[in-house]
């Protein structure tokens, strides 16, 4: 009996040291896995802000050269306005012009002006003489605006004295009309006005990011265009401003907001920003998950840390991956741009073994300029869009497909023929197809403009082990098919003359 009750504070100290044992390790691994999901939780919210800066970054860099190249294409249209002698030369406010003569100068100049004016957004596409006499299409509302003081007004504009020009947004506080003036002469401005609303083409943000706002402001951070339509001629929100200004190019992420901003033309700023727990919303669900899981098993909950970890990084390769899609592609075709398909073009070829067959195609459209000289440049971008759809219909998702210039297209053939078709042959089908495809294809509202292309091409090894090697060939061939009228495609013949194959 003595020694059974001896026995039982033997066997309880074993329980307790047992349960103590279990407890101490419980905690040594919560308090492990705590430390170790916390490390994960902070790394990888590292890594997510800077994806998320990069992403952001990136695509208001892309935002700005869509500016840039809308502003120089509105900057071009300016300048076909000097075509005409008499709209540079002519002046309403010289005393010795005849009436009927002025008259007919002015019907003239006004008919030259309407015929460029190709865009129907156009508010305003006119010249204004320092006496205000006016030609060409000046808005009611740009008169009603500046009155009686329409020259010194619209000339006050002019800030680039190099280029004798300027643009100008907020006239009296109006946020909602850009205009773009350009010296005449001594006595006469051009001027061209729109709607700040006709950018929303220019900033389209890409679906993984449509919750960013995107906004064009002024040096006084005035909106001159927002992705939220109702807050164009406000001001910028002051806790956006704080964490922009001063700056022209930069990326700013912190506990309230992600905010990145780019100058572009005559002081106007480029400036998206997204609420910091909006893009990282879904990180915040799963860091939830990881600390619950911490707690149910040591093990696990460590290894769920990873996985989970891994899984929240996902949503944003796949939104930089997007992004990398839409700065590496071209807007207009879909298909890669020039950087992209160069860089891409150049190392796939340093890759390839000297077995190997590949085909380098250079495609320019004949006549395009006729396109958008006699069409308008909404024609010739149908053009170029119906370009990029001929070329993923003809050529394989194993080949690589460009536009590397205004109208001037190339393809690396990564592919091969199914059958025992000779390379050479293979590769003539494809450019016959090219241009029947093109032979058949009409562009204007009557389908009365004829389009055709010219097309050169070189072959792996043969002309060249470098994409430079067979671009330059490529370009001897396209020329000969240029040379040859047009509308047909040439090989290159591979002598040092540059002498080519015509087909």
């Amino acid at each position: 009996m003595a020694k059974r009750e001896q026995s039982r504070p033997s066997l309880k100290n074993i329980r307790r040291l047992q349960l103590s044992m279990i407890i101490g390790y419980a905690v040594i691994i919560i308090a492990v896995v705590f430390i170790v999901t916390n490390l994960a939780v902070k790394k990888t919210d590292t890594a997510l802000k800077n994806e998320v800066i990069s992403m952001s970054s990136s695509l208001n860099v892309q935002m700005k050269l869509n500016m840039d190249s809308y502003i120089s294409r509105m900057e071009t249209i300016g300048t076909l306005a000097f075509g005409s002698a008499d709209a540079y030369t002519y002046d309403a406010t010289d005393p010795n012009n005849d009436e009927y003569g002025a008259i007919n100068t002015e019907k003239a100049i006004t008919e030259k002006l309407f015929s460029l004016c190709i865009m129907d957004n156009f508010c305003d596409y006119g010249i204004v003489y320092r006496n205000n006499r006016t030609v060409g299409k000046i808005s009611n509302g740009t008169s009603s605006l500046m009155g009686d003081a329409m020259y010194e007004e619209l000339s006050s504009m002019i800030t680039r004295q190099r280029t004798h020009d300027g643009w100008c947004a907020g006239y009296k506080g109006d946020l909602k009309r850009i205009y773009y003036v350009k010296r005449v002469h001594d006595n006469a401005v051009l001027v061209m006005s729109f709607y700040t609303s006709e950018l929303e083409a220019v900033f389209d943000n890409p679906e993984t990011l449509a919750d960013m706002d995107i906004r064009l402001v002024d040096s006084n951070y005035d909106i001159l265009y927002s992705s939220r339509g109702e807050e164009t001629g406000k001001h910028l929100p002051s806790a956006i401003i704080e964490r922009v200004e001063g700056k022209t190019s930069a990326a700013v992420m912190d506990d309230r907001y992600l905010v990145s901003v780019n100058a572009c033309v005559d002081d106007w700023y480029i400036i998206c920003s997204i609420p910091t727990r909006i893009i990282l919303n879904e990180k915040n669900d799963m860091q939830y998950y990881i600390y619950m899981a911490g707690f149910v098993a040591a093990l696990l909950a460590v290894l769920l840390a990873t996985v989970l970890s891994l899984r929240m990084i996902r949503p944003v390769k796949r939104a930089v991956a997007a992004l990398d899609n839409k700065a590496n592609s071209d807007q207009l075709t879909g298909i890669l741009n020039k950087l992209a398909f160069n860089g891409r073009a150049s190392e796939r070829l340093d890759s390839s073994l000297s077995i190997e067959r590949h085909a380098l195609i250079l495609l320019d459209l004949d006549n395009f300029k006729g396109v958008n000289d006699t069409l308008g440049h909404a024609y010739g971008d149908k053009v170029l869009a119906k370009t990029g759809s001929i070329l993923r219909a003809e050529f394989s998702t194993d080949d690589f497909l460009g536009r590397i210039g205004g109208d001037e297209f190339c393809v690396l053939v990564n592919s091969s023929p199914s059958d025992d078709t000779d390379y050479e042959d293979f590769i003539r089908a494809k450019c016959e197809a090219l241009c029947n495809a093109y032979r058949n294809y009409y562009s204007g509202d009557d389908r009365s403009y004829k389009i055709s292309a010219s097309i050169g091409v070189s072959f792996f090894p043969e002309h060249g082990s470098t994409f430079e090697a067979l671009y330059a060939a490529s370009d001897k061939a396209l020329y000969s098919a240029k040379k040859g009228g047009k509308d047909n495609f040439a090989f290159y013949s591979g002598s040092e003359s540059g002498e080519v194959s015509d087909e």
